[in-house]
């Protein structure tokens, strides 16, 4: 009697096309992190006033970077679809038309951010001695908004169309620049001893403003280099395409666009209400917030790369009408990403309080970071479900779904229960994370809800 061999359930070549298009973004956030990290650091080593007036618009600065990433994944789904199709022409069309939604964003984007600088620190209720520091801050921040927004969308065409190593070497020049600038601008000139020989190292001495003009700085290069890169791409070069709206392309981009951008924009300003509350509490809990914010932001990098790759795999899938390779990748998918966030969820409870002491050296704000951070290290594995499940709706433009999700999830749970603990109740910065992870866990389980019984798959109804 014959007998069948036992068939691998592992697919390895699966796994590394998910490995090759996740690990450049991985590495591009992880710069982005740690030099988000430096300049905490280096902004912290200045005093908590100091972190708290950079710290204290940093939700804000979501609400607008979020809504411009929603935009460009309207054209991540439109030219995944078509490179899965391989149809070239109408992935380069789709690019000549991402650079006129760049150009008429990015400088509707600089009006209202530097026309708005002086009022937001009062919306955040940022405290009176340090609203004019924060509003300077922000100004400065936001003025190469153009070039911003370049990186964002270029980048997400790039990706798009699979190449997710150009977005890295972006980020990477970016976040050199940066470090380098920010190493020159924020500190005076002083003496440095390296290896026993001392120097004299020039600095500018502008404090909270030289960081923030190092940002600027970097992001303009970074802008102006990834549009260069995109003009020359072989697949979505938007070279001698028309830049004139084109809605046989707009309106399927819009259809996938609009939704995500509510959605982050409704989640975006309910983190600009969670950090309001949480100001209103005081100067420590601003603090501990912002830093909590930067070290588990380092964490997530695992969950978003593997959003980025699934986005894109299950878009090139749909173009292609592989319903096999759709349940395959996946399926494959879930299982990479809770284990990767599993791991990240150990590694942050243990890390977490050296991590908070290199960006304070106030025992109050090491202390009450820690203990948030170790409390959301126990939803890492379920938020990353919601973020892979979330990739895969976003790779064949299904956005509604997760507006609706993270709406209920964000303002049901998450705004209403910061308002009733910390306004009401009087509660403080951990009554406030509690309720973060509760939302969570909420938009957690309709994501898997949603993910088993395949409604998200359009595939599903061929």
């Amino acid at each position: 009697m014959a007998v069948k061999k036992r068939k691998n359930r592992i697919d390895w070549g699966t796994a590394a096309v998910i490995w090759a298009l996740a690990w450049p973004t991985m590495l591009e956030q992880l710069m982005q992190t740690a030099v988000q990290y430096i300049d905490t650091a280096m902004v912290g080593s200045l005093g908590t006033q100091a972190t708290a007036a950079v710290g204290s618009t940093t939700t804000v600065s979501w609400l607008l970077i979020s809504s411009i990433s929603a935009l460009s994944i309207g054209f991540l789904a439109f030219i995944a679809k078509a490179c899965g199709a391989r149809e070239k022409q109408a992935a380069s069309k789709a690019a000549g038309q991402a650079v006129l939604v760049t150009l008429a964003v990015g400088v509707f984007f600089t009006a209202v951010t530097l026309g708005l600088s002086g009022k937001v620190p009062v919306w955040m209720q940022v405290d009176k001695s340090i609203q004019s520091i924060a509003s300077n801050y922000f100004f400065i921040l936001y003025m190469p908004m153009l070039p911003r927004t370049a990186s964002i969308i270029f980048g997400t065409v790039l990706r798009a169309a699979g190449d997710t190593k150009t977005p890295m070497k972006v980020g990477v020049a970016v976040n050199i620049i940066n470090v380098v600038l920010n190493f020159l601008l924020i500190y005076q000139t002083r003496t440095i001893t390296v290896l026993g020989v001392s120097f004299t190292m020039y600095g500018a001495g502008f404090g909270v403003l030289g960081a923030a003009a190092a940002s600027a700085v970097a992001f303009t290069v970074g802008g102006i280099y990834i549009t260069v890169v995109m003009w020359r791409h072989p697949m979505v070069s938007p070279k001698g395409q028309s830049l004139v709206p084109d809605m046989a392309i707009l309106r399927p981009c819009l259809k996938v666009a609009l939704p995500n951008m509510l959605q982050r924009f409704g989640t975006s300003f309910g983190y600009v209400a969670f950090a309001s509350m949480i100001n209103s509490v005081g100067e420590i809990a601003t603090a501990a917030h912002t830093i909590a914010n930067t070290v588990e932001s380092a964490f997530y990098i695992p969950g978003f790369g593997m959003q980025t790759a699934a986005a894109t795999l299950t878009g090139n899938a749909y173009g292609a009408k592989d319903k096999a390779g759709m349940n395959r990748i996946t399926r494959m998918f879930i299982v990479i990403e809770v284990c990767l966030m599993t791991f990240s969820g150990i590694a942050l409870f243990f890390a977490a309080n050296p991590l908070m002491g290199l960006f304070s050296k106030s025992s109050q704000v090491i202390g009450l970071g820690t203990a948030v951070l170790k409390m959301v290290a126990f939803s890492e594995p379920l938020y990353g479900i919601a973020l892979i499940t979330e990739g895969f709706m976003m790779g064949v433009g299904q956005t509604k779904t997760p507006f609706v999700y993270n709406i209920i999830g964000m303002w049901g749970v998450r705004i209403l229960g910061t308002f009733i603990c910390t306004q009401l109740l009087g509660g403080g910065l951990i009554a406030a994370w509690a309720c973060m992870i509760a939302h969570n866990v909420l938009v957690c389980c309709l994501y898997l809800v949603s993910y088993v019984k395949g409604s998200w798959n359009p595939l599903n109804d061929i």
